[in-house]
């Protein structure tokens, strides 16, 4: 039956993430190239997973508690006036909001703006819904773009932008100029934004998360996906949503209820404890994932990588490759994960625009995750120093 799947599905490719995961598995590798924690959960967020199943909250359930949660939320610290029964779509994870908000509003041959380096889930959603995918490119070291020309990359078949920020892979923050720059070129073209917004609890260095939608007129145009998954170690539970105009959610509702139905019904009953936590949990958290960033920083520095850009947010570090590798990106990560037991993401899997100038730039960059224990994290410093030799090299 070769030849028989779909246009859509060959469109797509097995992510380079989830190959080497597979591989450091098969060696035994520390994994520091997906982020997830491999710490628990919250103890008070666990207790309300399992008094939801013991309470027999297992079956279809859309927990409404939720949506009210989240515009209270929302007013609070953005001034966002969302409406708890019509504007917010509970999904399975972030994943599932921001592929159910692509089909509610990509038709074939729209465009869909993109940040470079990106995400690569973001491409494979709009790619599915027939839209084509357009690329800015942000500039290292720092990952801006110039006001100037992003207006640019926009046409006339320019359906939305994606905004993701905190930003994965660099940990970039968007500052607010750069959030008014793409916020005036969405009402200049008349195209939605969608934002990706699950390290919104995780910024650093006093840094502060400013959602694109509270910016004057934009919040009729935005839609914000978000989950509980960052912000509270349970990536595995699958509970997100998606904020919009109260037609587009209906949209977004739709689409979902006809995929999945409902997400998960004990997880759903548990995020009303999660989302209620007290002030005093979401500052402990950024103090520890702080504390972990300059870590790994310093681990990686000493081990001859190029950190330039200190991460603002997210749990990631995209550092480069130390001046005297010779090797490109995905060969160095395999051969981290074959000789030192040390798993990280090759960067050339972010990247999609063609380099100017005959820069080489895409090829040297290795994402690092640290939303790990500290023990882990020892653990891959001392399995890689032990492959560095007395010059700082990288002996593989």
């Amino acid at each position: 039956m070769e030849g028989k799947v779909s246009r859509a599905s060959r469109k797509l490719e097995a992510s380079p993430i989830q190959e080497l995961s597979h591989l450091a598995e098969t060696c035994g590798a520390i994994n520091l190239a997906e982020g997830f924690p491999d710490f628990p959960a919250p103890p008070h967020v666990k207790a309300a997973a399992v008094s939801a199943i013991t309470s027999d909250f297992n079956q279809y359930r859309h927990v409404q508690g939720i949506c009210h949660l989240l515009a209270t939320q929302m007013k609070h610290r953005h001034g966002i006036a969302a409406n708890a029964l019509s504007d917010f779509v509970i999904c399975c994870g972030q994943s599932e909001a921001f592929a159910a908000s692509i089909f509610a509003i990509v038709d074939p041959g729209d465009e869909v703006l993109l940040f470079d380096p990106a995400y690569e889930t973001y491409e494979s959603c709009i790619l599915l819904a027939g839209g084509i995918p357009v690329y800015v490119p942000l500039s290292p070291p720092d990952w801006g773009f110039k006001k100037d020309d992003l207006m640019k990359y926009f046409t006339s078949r320019t359906k939305a932008i994606v905004l993701n920020s905190p930003h994965n892979p660099t940990g970039k923050v968007f500052t607010k100029d750069e959030l008014e720059t793409i916020s005036e070129a969405c009402k200049i073209m008349h195209c939605f934004a969608i934002t990706d917004e699950v390290y919104e609890y995780i910024t650093y260095d006093r840094e502060l998360h400013i959602s694109l939608a509270s910016l004057p007129g934009m919040q009729e145009r935005t839609i914000i996906t978000s989950s509980l998954s960052k912000t509270f170690s349970v990536t595995g539970w699958r509970i997100g949503w998606a904020c919009a105009p109260a037609n587009i959610a209906s949209a977004i509702r739709n689409i979902h209820v006809k995929i999945t139905d409902s997400a998960p019904a004990p997880f759903q009953e548990a995020a009303l404890t999660a989302l209620q936590s007290p002030p005093d949990y979401f500052c402990s958290l950024r103090t520890e994932y702080e504390a972990r960033r300059d870590y790994v920083i310093q681990i990686l520095s000493v081990l001859g990588f190029q950190v330039r850009f200190k991460p603002k947010g997210s749990v990631f570090i995209f550092a480069e490759l130390p001046d005297h590798c010779e090797l490109c990106d995905i060969e160095f990560v395999k051969k981290l994960i074959e000789k030192a037991g040390v798993a990280a993401v090759p960067g050339c899997g972010f990247f999609h625009t063609t380099q100017q100038d005959g820069e080489n730039y895409q090829r040297r960059y290795i994402r690092f995750a640290f939303c790990k224990s500290g023990e882990t994290l020892t653990a891959a410093r001392q399995k890689m120093e032990k492959c560095v030799n007395e010059d700082g090299q990288f002996i593989f």
